[in-house]
C-alpha cells in the first residue's frame, strides 16, 4: 500500500511540476523592467504617511506597490514621474485593483506631513506620500536598490537639491521587490518612464506571480 501511494505521490508532482514548467514557458517576462526571478526581501522598515500614520511592511502585504524616490521641491523628475503615472494609474488597475503608488520623500527638512499630503494629492487623491529621518531613508532606499545625495548645502534651505533617481520599485503581494522600471535617458529631456513600456511589463511580471 505505502509503494503505491508512493507512486501515486510521484506520479502526481511529476504531472504538477510539467504543467508549472510548461505554464512559466509561454507566459512572457518582462521586457525593458529589471526583473527578479527570486523576488528581493524587503529589510523591516518604518516610514510616516501623509497622514501622519506608521507605514511598515505590514502594509506592503497584499498590494502591488509602485515605489518612487523624490522630494517635492524637485524641479522636474518628480512632478514628470508623478503626472505620467497618474496618467497610467487606471492601466494599472485594470491589471491588478490592488495597486498602490508611494512617493517617498528624500528631502525630509523640507518635506513635512502637511506639505506631502498637498504635494501629492495634486497629482492623484488615491497616491501616497511618505517621509522619515536620513538614518532611515538611507538603508531603505539601499534596499530597493537606489540613492539619492544632498548635492547642495541644507543650509540654503529653500535652494538646495536633491540628487535621486528616476527608477520605480515594483513590490509584490507578499511584499518582496519584483522589478525595478529604468526611465529613458534622451539628451536634451526629462529620464522618464515610458507609460506604456510600464504597463506591458507590470501586466506581464502579475501573470508571473
Amino acid at each position: 500500500m505505502n509503494k503505491v501511494l508512493f507512486g501515486i505521490v510521484a506520479v502526481v508532482s511529476i504531472a504538477v511540476g510539467a504543467f508549472l514548467f510548461q505554464k512559466l514557458s509561454i507566459l512572457p517576462e518582462p521586457q525593458h523592467a529589471l526583473y527578479y526571478q527570486q523576488a528581493r526581501e524587503v529589510k523591516p522598515f518604518e516610514l510616516t504617511d501623509e497622514q501622519g500614520n506608521a507605514y511598515t511592511n505590514v502594509h506592503l502585504r497584499d498590494k502591488w506597490s509602485l515605489v518612487f524616490f523624490g522630494y517635492t521641491s524637485c524641479p522636474d523628475v518628480c512632478p514628470t514621474t508623478l503626472q505620467n503615472l497618474n496618467f497610467i494609474y487606471d492601466d494599472l488597475k485594470q491589471t491588478a485593483n490592488n495597486v498602490q503608488v508611494m512617493l517617498v520623500s528624500v528631502d525630509p527638512l523640507r518635506d513635512t506631513q502637511e506639505k506631502l499630503a498637498q504635494y501629492i494629492a495634486y497629482f492623484n487623491t488615491e497616491f501616497k506620500a511618505f517621509r522619515a529621518e536620513h538614518n532611515i531613508l538611507y538603508p531603505f532606499a539601499r534596499n530597493m536598490g537606489l540613492m539619492y545625495a544632498i548635492v547642495d548645502d541644507e543650509n540654503k534651505k529653500d535652494s538646495y537639491l536633491v540628487d535621486h533617481s528616476a527608477s520605480i520599485v515594483l513590490i509584490n503581494p507578499k511584499g518582496k521587490i519584483s522589478a525595478i522600471f529604468r526611465p529613458e535617458q534622451i539628451i536634451g529631456q526629462v529620464p522618464s518612464i515610458d507609460g506604456d513600456k510600464l504597463v506591458s511589463d507590470f501586466q506581464k511580471i502579475v501573470d508571473l506571480y
